[in-house]
């Protein structure tokens, strides 16, 4: 794994590219201080790369999952029985972040990708150009989900708004452009925004650390606030909306996201606001009937310990959950790339998934 200062990537600030060969990954750990890339170039590195949240975001995640397989596959070569040669770096990169579902889609797609190829074909190439597709695919769907986003804000309110966000769902945290940042993005160039109230996002910072970067280099206003502080801005600051991206969804419409999701929406309800969700169709697991099945990945007790200063006595216990759950009935509308979901509940998501949803 390489690491370099490189100038022309940061000018557009992706958060992984395909360059010179190898998967090139912007270290998120170092925003906003430092801009650094890191070039990796097998599925241990890509995996390295997730587990030490070096990329994140819950599509980020999964584009750079198939790059990893691509990266394999070429640093493989050859083989007479692909699917052998290539089934420990599946599960690798499978486990290094498991509860955002992005990644276990993008590699089931490498999967059916390299099972469709005939004996013959030239599979590193193949896998390569099947990872490219997903990231595209990715950018695709965020400026699609970006439009219906800002329009719904459009047909609530005519005026700029004063929006709240938590986490990191822009560019950094996507193949490009963003998921909830991504409808900010569209409703600023609308003339929708005022300011953009940002949780810092405990205890990885990511919404003071990375969205309040993006938010300033795309000159939009914004204001950073601990993440306590949420019910009072809403109780004080004429906010109207909360629009957070999504790591999970269950088939009912649950929504599992950065720990904190679940605080907003009560806060959101109580105080009157509306509460958007803006995640890809990737991230909609019809297979999990209901949030409550799902294992939380918790995280070692230093990154509330250490990220921030030694601040708690040596021995002391920590609980650190890196999502919650959202119930589905919390929720006022949920955006994706195949359409708009108001009031989400089982039917209302299964006719968008065989599109059937007349948005």
């Amino acid at each position: 794994m390489q690491r370099a200062v490189h100038t022309d990537v940061a000018d557009s600030f992706s958060a992984l590219a395909w360059h010179n060969d190898a998967l090139r990954l912007l270290d998120q750990r170092l925003l906003p201080g430092r801009e650094e890339y890191v070039d990796c170039t097998d599925a241990a590195q890509v995996a390295a790369a997730i587990g030490d949240m070096l990329v994140r975001g819950a599509p980020a995640i999964g584009i750079a999952g198939a790059y990893g397989i691509a990266l394999q596959a070429r640093a493989i070569g050859s083989s007479d029985d692909w699917t052998a040669a290539l089934a420990e770096a599946f599960e690798m990169l499978e486990a290094a972040r498991p509860t955002a579902v992005n990644l276990s889609w993008a590699l089931k797609m490498m999967r059916d990708r390299l099972a469709r190829l005939a004996p013959h074909a030239d599979v590193p190439a193949r896998l390569l150009e099947a990872a490219q597709s997903i990231h595209q695919s990715d950018l695709e769907a965020n400026l699609t989900m970006a439009k219906l986003g800002m329009q719904l804000i459009r047909k609530h309110h005519k005026t700029p708004q004063n929006i709240l966000t938590h986490c990191n769902t822009g560019a950094l945290a996507t193949g490009g452009y963003g998921t909830a940042l991504g409808v900010i993005r569209a409703a600023q160039a609308a003339g929708l925004v005022d300011t953009v109230f940002v949780d810092e996002t405990r205890p990885w910072l990511q919404g003071s650390r990375l969205t309040a970067w993006e938010l300033q280099r795309e000159g939009i206003q914004a204001c950073v606030h601990v993440d306590a502080a949420a019910g009072h801005l809403m109780k004080t600051r004429d906010i109207t909306w909360v629009i957070v991206g999504a790591d999970r969804i269950a088939a009912n419409g649950d929504v599992i996201n950065k720990i904190g999701t679940y605080a907003l929406s009560i806060l959101a309800m109580h105080h009157g606001l509306r509460f958007m969700v803006v995640a890809p169709s990737s991230s909609i697991d019809m297979a999990l009937e209901n949030a409550d099945e799902v294992v939380i990945e918790e995280r070692s007790a230093d990154e509330l310990f250490v990220l921030g200063g030694q601040t708690v006595d040596a021995g002391i216990p920590a609980f650190n959950p890196v999502f919650d759950v959202t119930p589905a009935d919390l929720i006022d509308v949920i955006v994706t790339e195949k359409g708009i979901v108001e009031r989400p509940d089982a039917k209302k998501l299964a006719d968008l998934m065989s599109h059937r949803h007349l948005h």
